[in-house]
């Protein structure tokens, strides 16, 4: 249950499908003595059904996992994680029970002999090969036909709920048709319709910033910095003990609480004063450095081959400051982004009022728009995957926005659209219609698995739970 098992003792857990449980693999030893198991000693109750820790050891000792591996991986919930997988396939089981259904010996005896594991060269069912599967697996024939049994029970729940899945051919056909016509249309690119970057004047550009004046404020700050090394700090090329001693040293007067200025009254270095800083597309990888650490007020950090040793002065919020020119052309691509977006939401109001026609079109385009056939909903050679899956469900002159591959935006009209021929033997179709049952099983499948939320109730014992893993620890 997808819902009900979220949330073990409070953590996430992931991977809880019931509509793909997996088989775990047969069991290789198992979990000796030393944890007290007996049916008073739940682990969680399903219903009206408990799941008891002796059934939680048994599913571990089939799970082929070793102590080991759970001991390793118990802060990653990974008992949590096998108590759900055990949950599940209990699930299962009610639900094979509730819909009373049964399987043969004569269909299990025959599975076996199915088996190619158990075959020779000629398909012939080899009782030796068997029976060393069954030593090599620690496995008793009745444990491994009781294995087998309990899976193809689930494979005939899930074929049961999973019944009336195929979809009618005149439906496949239908849809198969429409996936795969050849649709014409006419396109141009949007970027000859916007505004040119270069041509919002200053007014506009002011504009934008009032309108957007608390998300464009940046944090700036004042300080004051010096760059350490041994050269300057030891009178060295080379960083060796007396000049990381120095590093400690300094270190300590900054925990101490010593002043900037205290800190190098008897170190020759340049100071730099920096004012109003704040990080833009011009790197600067100390004064980055710098600002990335502006909580600390003082502070000595690491820096390649130095040591910045920095004194925050003030900080405070600014706007942008356009006489700066990187800080204009930052705001200035804003502008024109938003002027794109504009227009763009502009043109789908007006085709979703259908307020935009032929003429519209033809008069954007110059009356020369370009001109390509797609073949099915898979040719996105010129446009990107879900556009094209867009286009195929619009009607005949439809206009839309499309982008390609590289996020370029044009302005589409459907011309025309013209259905196929096809052969029902053509590979492609036949892997249309098992693709397209598939997803109609699937689809199926995760409805039941809604409903096995609301019919089954998981309680779990996490005081269980812990003496588990205190037993693994």
């Amino acid at each position: 249950m997808i819902k009900t098992l979220k949330n073990f003792g409070g953590k996430k857990l992931g991977g809880v499908i019931l509509i793909a449980v997996i088989v775990i693999a047969f069991g290789f030893g198992g979990f000796g003595g030393g944890f007290s198991t007996n049916n008073q000693n739940n682990i969680a109750k399903i219903n009206k059904t408990n799941v008891t820790t002796q059934d939680f050891m048994d599913y571990l000792n089939g799970s082929n996992i070793s102590q080991q591996a759970i001991r390793e991986n118990l802060d990653q919930n990974i008992i949590e994680e096998l108590l759900s997988g055990l949950i599940s396939t209990t699930l299962i089981d009610l639900e094979v029970k509730d819909f009373d259904l049964s399987i043969t010996e004569l269909t299990i005896l025959k599975k076996i002999k199915e088996n190619k594991n158990f075959q020779d060269e000629n398909n012939v069912f080899q009782r030796t090969k068997y029976e060393k599967f069954l030593l090599s697996n620690n496995m008793s024939a009745p444990m491994f036909e009781l294995q087998l049994k309990n899976r193809e029970l689930q494979k005939h729940l899930f074929d049961l709920i999973g019944a009336g899945t195929i979809t009618p051919d005149f439906l496949t056909q239908k849809k198969y048709e429409e996936q795969n016509k050849t649709i014409d249309i006419e396109y141009f690119a949007m970027s000859s319709q916007y505004k040119e970057k270069d041509r919002y004047t200053n007014e506009e550009i002011e504009e934008f910033v009032e309108e957007n004046k608390d998300q464009l404020k940046r944090e700036y700050i004042d300080f004051k910095y010096a760059v350490l090394n041994p050269k300057n700090l030891i009178g060295l090329e080379e960083f060796n003990q007396e000049f990381f001693d120095e590093i400690d040293k300094i270190e300590n007067q900054i925990s101490q609480g010593d002043t900037f200025e205290t800190i190098l009254e008897n170190i020759k270095v340049n100071v730099k004063e920096v004012s109003k800083y704040t990080p833009s597309s011009n790197k600067n990888i100390n004064k980055d450095k710098i600002y990335s650490k502006r909580s600390t007020n003082l502070d000595l950090i690491e820096n390649g081959d130095n040591f910045l040793l920095f004194s925050i002065v003030n900080k405070y919020d600014l706007g942008p400051d356009l006489n700066d020119k990187t800080t204009k052309d930052e705001i200035t691509e804003l502008v024109f982004q938003k002027g794109k977006f504009d227009l763009n939401r502009n043109i789908l109001e007006k085709i979703q009022k259908k307020e935009f026609d032929n003429s519209k079109f033809n008069e954007m385009s110059a009356n020369n728009p370009e001109y390509i056939s797609l073949n099915s909903i898979n040719d996105n050679n010129t446009f990107e995957a879900n556009s094209v899956k867009m286009l195929y469900s619009l009607p005949i002159n439809s206009f839309t926005l499309v982008n390609d591959k590289d996020n370029k935006i044009y302005l589409v009209r459907i011309v025309s659209a013209k259905d196929n021929s096809y052969n029902s033997t053509d590979e492609n179709y036949l892997k249309f219609v098992q693709e397209l049952n598939t997803d109609n099983r699937k689809s199926i499948l995760q409805s039941y698995d809604q409903l096995l939320n609301n019919k089954y109730k998981v309680q779990l014992n996490q005081k269980t739970i812990d003496r588990v893993k205190n037993y693994f620890k």
